[in-house]
């Protein structure tokens, strides 16, 4: 093994230098220079470097959809969405949060258009995951019912469901598998999709490759995370990144597998039993207040599964420039197509976790400086938020984008009269029940 103290020195030193305007949310101006420490020597990069990626990855998250697609909402009754909010406010804060969001935001936008005969697409905003628990995890027993609701309402009182049986139609669902609608991995897979929405493009942020909860055409988004919150924990630039590894949150859980080795697949189990006394590993299962001020302190932020193989932990280390450390097999990260996630990130299989020291100390100092470059990209944080209101870039726009970029739709999607492909009796005996 390399002498992993001198490798920490040097990237102590290096992260010194890496005083830049990453943490903040608005554009600013390129430089091509970044601060230097305090003997005022300038670490000079190459802007012609890193040109790929402004002009590729940022043009993509730049594009503007206005114009480019129609979205019409359609108005349901408010016990499918306002009520349930207003019933449960915390809705508001979760990491499920980006159905509300979004039907907020359509609802303003100008990509909105009021005569469904001139759509291109169609969404039913439906609030699958605003039934919590009294500590605030979300139920998702009678989100299928919902969903199913929604769906037989709108197929009853509008004709565009039935002239395609939704393949013209999106649906916001950030449950931890997607319309699956389970929090168990296990259960989740005897699920499946719920059936009605098989033709459907789904917005979710479960994402895995080869899984039944990710069909084909799916778009992939980032979690919820407070924007204003993040924004107000912002610390100066200028203090050095003192963690090399930095990870907050669980490594067992007793409660659902007390028998461990299923939560997480194990690897945050092997996490803590490598790493729980090296000093170049800051991990606990405490949350300090100083949670967002410790991940701008750290050059690697630890990503992985738990019960799903996302968590907000990716929106908030690449909002405070901490490099994401991948741990989640097969996973499908948000915007793909968009943002270079091989470049900003470190993947880790989750069957080489006992060697992450290694792994992590050996990467070049001059590879974890581009990767810091690359995370200052205001466009990559712009695009990882839910802001209120809505911004150029921002996530709701990746959104449109991904969903104009599948237009036009192939005139195959539309059914001939009468013609009927999905089965509306198929699924869990429990899913037919009204609701």
């Amino acid at each position: 093994m390399r002498n992993w103290r001198w490798d920490f020195l040097v990237l102590l030193h290096l992260a010194f230098l890496l005083g830049t305007e990453a943490f903040k949310f608005h554009k600013t101006q390129r430089t091509e220079r970044i601060s230097g420490d305090h003997s005022h020597m300038p670490l000079v990069v190459k802007v012609e470097t890193l040109s790929w990626f402004y002009s590729s990855a940022g043009d993509v998250l730049e594009d503007d959809p206005v114009g480019r697609l129609k979205v019409f909402v359609y108005e349901l009754p408010s016990k499918y969405n306002k009520k349930i909010l207003q019933k449960d406010p915390r809705c508001l804060s979760h990491m499920f949060a980006a159905e509300i969001y979004m039907h907020r935001f359509l609802l303003s936008s100008p990509v909105r258009t009021l005569n469904p005969e001139e759509a291109d697409w169609f969404y039913t905003p439906v609030y699958t995951t605003c039934d919590l628990t009294p500590n605030g995890l979300p139920l998702p027993f009678k989100s299928p019912r919902m969903m199913r609701s929604a769906i037989q309402l709108i197929a009853s009182n509008w004709p565009y469901w039935n002239r395609t049986e939704g393949a013209d139609h999106f649906f916001i669902v950030p449950h931890d598998f997607a319309a699956c609608f389970h929090y168990q991995e296990e259960k989740a897979i005897g699920r499946g999709i719920l059936p009605l929405l098989q033709r459907s493009t789904l917005v979710q942020t479960f994402g895995q490759r080869n899984h039944v909860c990710l069909k084909d055409g799916s778009i992939t988004i980032p979690p919820y995370a407070p924007p204003q919150k993040m924004q107000s924990h912002f610390i100066p630039p200028d203090i050095p990144r003192s963690i090399f590894v930095y990870f907050r949150g669980l490594f067992y859980d007793v409660g659902n597998d007390p028998e461990g080795g299923y939560y997480a697949r194990g690897a945050r189990a092997a996490v803590w039993e490598n790493f729980k006394d090296n000093p170049l590993f800051d991990i606990s299962t405490e949350h300090p207040t100083t949670y967002y001020e410790d991940m701008q302190r750290a050059i690697f932020c630890l990503c992985p599964l738990g019960w799903a193989p996302w968590s907000p932990r990716l929106v908030e280390a690449v909002i405070f420039g901490c490099i994401p450390v991948i741990i989640a097999d097969d996973i499908v990260l948000p915007f793909a197509d968009a943002i270079p996630w091989e470049e900003i990130g470190v993947f880790v299989a989750e069957k080489d976790v006992p060697n992450l020291d290694t792994i992590l100390t050996s990467i070049p100092p001059e590879e974890i400086l581009r990767k810091q470059r690359l995370l200052a990209n205001p466009s990559m944080k712009q695009a990882m938020l839910f802001p209120q209101p809505a911004q150029s870039g921002d996530a709701f726009h990746q959104i449109l984008n991904g969903l104009a970029r599948k237009l036009p739709h192939d005139r195959s999607v539309y059914l001939t009269p009468g013609e009927k492909i999905l089965n509306w009796t198929a699924g869990p005996v429990g899913d037919l029940k009204p609701w």
